[in-house]
């Protein structure tokens, strides 16, 4: 599934990162791939990172993903098309999702992975692609949506400086084009969810609002498939201090839905 991959320096001593390339839909795709060192006689769980933001806003950046490998993961972290040096263009959880779907491929068909032990996790715009990827992959054991789109319709109408860059990549208004908006959007398909979700929002987030979580839970809720973990005094971006902390949480509440193993009849 890698057609590339380079060492990259990395800032951490038991951790090897890589500059990848991966192919999706004909294109070739950037990221990055952060492996923990280890005896090489265990296999490791495997993350997914899905990114948020489009171009070079919320790009992937090394210092998260070496944190998110020193919990112990294979963290693989696709930059999406048309970045880093990429082929094609993003559209904003269109047809770039292909390239979350794809990276998950690469990370299950790395040696060094634990197949019962496949993570998502997706921040910001990233939440409808972890959502979509939980959604074609019921084989992943959890998904961590954090600040997560759930309605880019509503999207549309909270971020006015948005908007332009909305109707450049769907095609148009959610009034023009409701299908390039319903499609992108995880509210509109709850219920094929069957992988074990958590929330995380703040609920001053003026990006995302707190709705998006809200209307996210409330199609679950009848499921019993969503956990949420909101925090009334942050905003889209919390501290470093409190990001460290809900990040070893939230990892810690990954390892405990691992898929169980089915038991061996006894002989």
């Amino acid at each position: 599934m890698i057609t590339h991959a380079q060492r990259y320096p990395s800032p951490h001593p038991q951790i090897n990162l890589f500059r990848i390339s991966y192919k999706s839909e004909g294109l070739t795709v950037k990221g990055l791939l952060a492996i923990p060192k280890n005896s090489g006689k265990d296999m490791l769980p495997g993350f997914l990172y899905l990114r948020g933001g489009i171009k070079k806003v919320g790009m992937v950046r090394v210092p998260r993903i070496i944190q998110l490998a020193s919990q112990g993961f294979v963290v693989m972290a696709p930059f999406y098309r048309g970045n880093e040096g990429g082929e094609g263009r993003e559209d904003f959880c269109g047809e770039d999702r292909q390239d979350a779907f794809n990276a998950f491929e690469v990370l299950r068909s790395l040696s060094i992975v634990d197949h019962d032990q496949l993570h998502i996790f997706g921040f910001s715009r990233g939440g409808p692609m972890a959502f979509f990827t939980a959604l074609k992959y019921p084989e992943a054991c959890s998904v961590v949506i954090w600040g997560g789109v759930s309605d880019m319709a509503l999207t549309y109408e909270e971020r006015v400086d948005l908007r332009k860059m909305m109707k450049r990549v769907i095609g148009g208004t959610p009034s023009k084009v409701p299908e390039g908006y319903r499609t992108r959007s995880p509210v509109h398909y709850c219920e094929g969810l069957t992988v074990p979700l958590l929330l995380i929002h703040g609920c001053k987030d003026e990006n995302v609002s707190i709705t998006h979580s809200l209307v996210l839970k409330e199609c679950l809720d009848p499921k019993g498939m969503v956990e949420t973990w909101f925090y009334p005094q942050y905003t889209h971006h919390f501290p470093p201090q409190e990001n460290r902390k809900i990040t070893f949480a939230f990892c810690e509440w990954m390892k405990t839905r691992n898929k169980e193993k089915p038991e061996l009849s006894p002989l």
